[in-house]
Formats: structure tokens, C-alpha cells, sequence
């Protein structure tokens, strides 16, 4: 640090400079200080006199010289504790740097500021590199709407179920908040699972793409999503939101193979088709040609391409031949009515299912009967 200004000084130096009329002289001074700071050079003593600097600098009368110090101070390792909550503790253009990016500031010191109720700082808190739970928490329950749908875009927040149940229960009307939970890479599956009959259809179909979901809960979304297209079926955009949909589920690892059994068991051929199409990396296309192929090759070909379990092959063609042979009544609630018939027949001509395949069709087989009544 030799041949530094600042360290050259005296503490009646410093008394001078504290004293300058300017205080676009004072900013950049305290700017010059704050960057000497953390130089490991600095022999005890410099380092106290950068440090006591620093500690009368917080307490300049000018907003400018405290907002210019903050930043300049707001990633240094060996800023004094208190002068980071002094700052922190300022008014917000002072105060925002040092709670965005400042490591000196602890949990205590940042729970007390989200307790204090201002919401620019429980905004910059909930921006922050890295949020404790605890910290999570606490503004999940004190701040406000704005400050919670920044710590839920926020990928280094941590914030456990019990967080994520607090927020929806809070902002049960926000949508933006709903829409940034989803959006999390991670998600518990019972805040999943309830996000479901909270939100969107588009943001139904993310759910199901990039979340798990229980194996009934997500068959019952696909077959909503594939009942949508169908109600909104206009030009091509059927086929590609299907494709679109898959796509996802496929890059996400949610296009299990317990979910594409049950939907063609429940008469879903277009699903199917895109799935298989998807998972063995074949043009639909030639997909479709392959599993309507009545020399059955086809099919078992790029079925075990698709590395779908080879014990589901004998049910995946019972279903398709049901399919195959079932029609449409065009009656009303005629799709209910074709997906119990096609389940029924595939439960008659097979029956080695897991049972919480069994069990999931036969709960969907009673209650498509029910809505057809």
C-alpha cells in the first residue's frame, strides 16, 4: 500500500478531508478509500485508519457521499460490521447496494430490516446471490408482493415447503407469484400438486412438463391438455402444441413410461404417437407408419427403440387395436363415452397391469361413466 494517499494520512488529515465543502470531492474520496479496504497489504494500523475513514464517512450529512461510499464498500470482505448495518439501515438509495451484495450483513441483521417493513430493502434482501430459508421465510410473511415474486425468480433462494405453502396462501390471487413458483427449477411435489387447480391451463401444462406430479395426477393433466387441443383445434396448432407438450415432458424426464400406458389405454392415440415419435427419436411421420403397421413389426421395432419396458408392449396393442375398432358416437360427452370403452375392452383382454395402473383406470373408467350419465 506505500505510495497510497490514503494511507499517507494522519488522522488530522482525515479531519481536513471530512471537513471539505464539496460533497462531489467527499463521494469520490470515499469511493477512493472504500477500494483500498481490502487490500491484504495493509499493515494493522492502515487498516484501522481505512476503517475509522470509513466509519466517519457513514456518517456524512450528505445522501450522495453515503450512497457513493455503499457502493463502492458493497463487496468488501473487511467492511466493519456496523458500519454495514449503519448503511444498511439508511435510506434506500444508500442503503440498497449494501443488502444486495453485502456478505458482512447476517441473518439477524437482514431479518430485522424485513421486519422494519420497507419494501425497496425487502425487495433488494429477496434479490440477493444467495437467501437463507430463514431469511425466506420471514419475508415470504412480511413483505410485500413485490418482494416475494423476487425471491421466487430468485434461483439462489432457499425456500423449503413450508415457505412455498405460506406464499400461495398469502397470494392466493397473485398470478405473477403463482406463475414465478411454477417457474422454479424445483418444486415439492404437494406445492405441486396444489398449484394445479390454482392456475392457467398453459401453466397446467408446465406443471406437468417440469414438475413432478403423482402418476395419476399427471396422466389426469395430459389428458385435460390433450382434451383442450381437441375443443381448440384450429389449423395445425393441435398437432404442434402436442409435440410441444411431449417435447417438454421428454427433455424434463416427466414422459415416464407408466404415464404414456395409460393415456393410449384411455384411447389417446395422438399422444401415443408423439411420445413414442419423441422417446425414440423418429420423425412422427414415420412413427405413425410404423405403429399402425398391420404387420405388427412395425410397432414392436420402434417400441423397443423407444425403450419404453418391453412388459407394457402386450398392452400398448390390445390398446391400439381397441382404438382401432372404437368410434366416436358424436352424441354429446361422446369423448367421455370412447375413453370408458376403450378402457373397458383393454381391461377385458389384459390384465397384468401394475395395480397402480389397474387401480388408476378403473378409477377413470367409473368416473368417465358418471359424466357420459
Amino acid at each position: 500500500m506505500a505510495g497510497s494517499n490514503v494511507l499517507t494520512l494522519t488522522h488530522a488529515d482525515v479531519a481536513k478531508l471530512l471537513a471539505e465543502p464539496s460533497p462531489k470531492r467527499r463521494a469520490e474520496m470515499a469511493t477512493k478509500v472504500a477500494a483500498v479496504i481490502d487490500d491484504e497489504h495493509l499493515s494493522t494500523e492502515e487498516l484501522n485508519l481505512v476503517q475509522d475513514i470509513v466509519r466517519l464517512m457513514a456518517k456524512d450529512v450528505e445522501v450522495t457521499v453515503r450512497a457513493s461510499l455503499s457502493d463502492s464498500l458493497r463487496h468488501v470482505t473487511r467492511l466493519p460490521h456496523d458500519v454495514a448495518t449503519r448503511l444498511a439501515n439508511d435510506v434506500e438509495n444508500v442503503a440498497l447496494p449494501i443488502l444486495l451484495h453485502s456478505d458482512v450483513l447476517n441473518e439477524e441483521d437482514m431479518l430485522a430490516i424485513i421486519k422494519a417493513g420497507a419494501g425497496g430493502k425487502q425487495e433488494a434482501i429477496a434479490k440477493r446471490s444467495v437467501v437463507s430459508e430463514k431469511v425466506s421465510a420471514a419475508l415470504i410473511s412480511e413483505a410485500g408482493e413485490q418482494a416475494v415474486a423476487a425471491l421466487m425468480s430468485n434461483a439462489g433462494a432457499k425456500i423449503d415447503e413450508k415457505g412455498f405453502t405460506k406464499a400461495i396462501d398469502r397470494f392466493a390471487t397473485n398470478d405473477e407469484i403463482k406463475e414465478k413458483i411454477i417457474k422454479r427449477d424445483v418444486l415439492p411435489v404437494t406445492v405441486t400438486e396444489r398449484l394445479v387447480t390454482m392456475v392457467t391451463d398453459t401453466l397446467k401444462d408446465y406443471l406437468v412438463s417440469h414438475h413432478d406430479l403423482s402418476p395419476a395426477m399427471a396422466a389426469d393433466l395430459v389428458m385435460q391438455s390433450r382434451e383442450r387441443v381437441v375443443v381448440n383445434m384450429s389449423g395445425g396448432s393441435s398437432q404442434q402444441d402436442l409435440e410441444k407438450l411431449v417435447a417438454q415432458m421428454h427433455r424434463n424426464k416427466r414422459l415416464t413410461p407408466s404415464l404414456v400406458l395409460r393415456t393410449i389405454c384411455m384411447g389417446d392415440i395422438a399422444f401415443f404417437e408423439a411420445a413414442i415419435s419423441c422417446m425414440a427419436n423418429v420423425s412422427l411421420m414415420n412413427a405413425r407408419l410404423l405403429i399402425h403397421d398391420p404387420g405388427r413389426l412395425g410397432l414392436k421395432s420402434l417400441y423397443a427403440k423407444s425403450g419404453m419396458p418391453a412388459n407394457f408392449l402386450p398392452a400398448v396393442r390390445v390398446a391400439i387395436d381397441v382404438v382401432h375398432e372404437t368410434m366416436m358416437d358424436g352424441e354429446n360427452n361422446d369423448r367421455e363415452r370412447y375413453s370408458a370403452r376403450v378402457i373397458e375392452r383393454v381391461l377385458t383382454q389384459f390384465s397384468d397391469f401394475d395395480p397402480e395402473d389397474l387401480e388408476y383406470l378403473l378409477d377413470r373408467l367409473s368416473h368417465l361413466k358418471k359424466t357420459a350419465a
